[in-house]
């Protein structure tokens, strides 16, 4: 996709020789870092024999080959703005590469003044250093992946930072790139979205590689904050290369009578795990836990979430979907329920489009692409999800 420059010289650090000490951050970020990096360092990497892990290719997750970034050149920094088009309207929009900030396309003025703060991780740690602390990282990963949590807490160099004051909506969407250039980098992603009461955002992460080929780490955190009576929209467009390993750890914390809806699209990676985790620390609270995969040769999608619903399409004989639902209830006056189903494309549907002329492989697209549509649509955001389907359009073209 994009050309290479040449990095010959550039010497990159492994991520296993621990927290660089060439980043500036607070005395107290720093620590935290040193804490977690011990944390990592004790806890044993998972296996087979863990539950959470026993349907997954835990043998990928050596982590040995991946590095920390040198800085970026000129060349990649403009090959990089170049690719990265998602919507056509934002409010705002950061792009990182590698973990470091390429563009930041400032919010307007007037929401400004009214209180919207989006930052960089490095500079909201410092500039709002008591609501960075109470919020960052708070929830603890209890779905299995409590050692790359601490990984990430241990290394996270950058992110975004966003805080929505009281009463305000933010109408058109928060754009957020993360993206993979050269062999074997490693990134750590971060996303700490505050909102206060009544508040409304729709914030999009796109995560993409700049070879479609290059193998690399990726390895994101994202603490979602819903306020008293606020509505969170929260959108992950994951399109990594084909051998990249990724986890993703979400984290979603809903006030009373507040909503958040999470809608993950999973294409890319070599293997690729997602958590996601909602608390509902008030009455009337509503989290939506939205995920849409789509696997193809040796692809792995493994998915760790607590949610109401999942169904999977199988579209060939040796295609392999694993469930496992399971409730914990704490709380008197909560209605939870759970299913999973997974099953080939129904053959009557296939003969009902084929007896009219359509030929069989667009005839499952047809039917796949109302099968992914019945869980976009429910976003509620035309651009959005047409920006969805074209990705998953892409993915099936190849």
């Amino acid at each position: 996709m994009f050309s290479v420059a040449n990095h010959e010289l550039v010497k990159f650090a492994p991520i296993l020789s621990g927290p660089s000490e060439l980043r500036e951050f607070p005395d107290w970020f720093r620590d935290q870092q040193s804490a977690a990096w011990k944390e990592f360092e004790g806890l044993p990497t998972p296996t087979r024999k863990d539950q959470a892990w026993r349907f997954s290719n835990v043998a990928l997750l050596d982590l040995a080959p991946f590095k920390i970034s040198a800085p970026l050149s000129e060349d990649d920094r403009k090959n990089v703005l170049k690719y990265s088009r998602g919507l056509d309207h934002y409010a705002a929009r950061l792009i990182f590469a590698n973990d470091q900030l390429i563009e930041r396309d400032v919010i307007s003025e007037d929401l400004k003044r009214r209180g919207v703060i989006f930052q960089p991780l490095e500079r909201a740690m410092v500039e709002h250093a008591d609501l960075f602390r109470k919020y960052f990282m708070s929830t603890e990963a209890t779905l299995g992946s409590a050692k790359f949590a601490a990984l990430h807490k241990a290394l996270v160099s950058s992110g975004t930072f966003l805080f929505v004051p009281r009463g305000l909506e933010i109408k058109e969407p928060i754009e957020i790139f993360h993206w993979l250039r050269h062999d074997n980098m490693s990134i750590f992603p971060h996303l700490l979205l505050v909102t206060d009461e009544l508040a409304k955002v729709t914030v999009i992460e796109h995560f993409r590689s700049c070879n479609p080929t290059t193998p690399g780490f990726a390895c994101g955190v994202n603490d979602l904050i819903a306020g008293p009576g606020a509505k969170v929209t929260y959108v992950c467009a994951q399109n990594w290369a084909e051998n990249v390993i990724a986890l993703q750890m979400n984290s979603t914390t809903v006030d009373h009578d507040a909503s958040a809806m999470s809608l993950n699209l999973h294409l890319g990676g070599k293997y690729s795990r997602f958590e996601s985790l909602s608390r509902l620390i008030g009455e009337g609270g509503r989290s939506d836990l939205l995920a849409v995969a789509v696997a193809k040769h040796q692809q792995e999608f493994d998915a760790r979430t607590l949610q109401e619903k999942v169904r999977n399409l199988l579209l060939s004989d040796d295609s392999e979907a694993n469930s496992m639902p399971g409730l914990e209830i704490l709380a008197d006056n909560v209605r939870c329920t759970h299913g999973a189903t997974s099953g080939q494309i129904d053959e009557d549907e296939l003969f009902y489009l084929r007896t009219r002329g359509i030929p069989t492989k667009v005839a499952q697209r047809l039917l796949v692409t109302g099968f992914l549509d019945e869980v976009i649509r429910r976003l509620d955001h035309r651009a959005i999800a047409e920006h969805l389907h074209r990705l998953i359009e892409e993915k099936f073209a190849r």
